[in-house]
């Protein structure tokens, strides 16, 4: 019941959403970002994880096959091996109020989209 009860709630938050991506042009997918410049994660919807690098560009990810425990509003504990972030790195999720992170789940390809001038 509780659980209902908060996803009514968020579906007028989430419905008032622009789409981040609007107003900009996919460039071509690279396997690894430098993660110095960028901000987030923002995990978007199951599919989507958004990185942000300045005002300019945003890099969209996904998942490798899918990942049951991607949601809206969870946070990515993300595996790092040096300053990159690349495809088939691992990442888990933890749900607001919980402990106990998810299995592991893997990065597809970045793709910058860059604001069009």
């Amino acid at each position: 019941m509780r659980a209902l009860l908060l996803a009514a709630l968020a579906l007028p938050l989430l419905a008032g959403r622009s789409d981040p991506l609007e107003g900009r042009i996919a460039g071509a997918p690279v396997r690894c970002i430098d993660l110095q410049q960028l901000n987030g994660p923002e995990i978007v919807d199951s599919q989507t994880i958004l990185y942000r690098q300045s005002g300019k560009r945003i890099w969209r990810t996904g998942t490798v096959g899918e990942c049951a425990s991607l949601r809206p509003f969870d946070t990515l504990i993300v595996d790092v091996y040096g300053g990159q972030l690349c495809r088939n790195d691992r990442f888990r999720t933890v749900s607001g109020g919980m402990s106990i992170p998810s299995g592991y789940c893997r990065f597809r390809d970045f793709t910058p989209y860059d604001k069009v001038k």
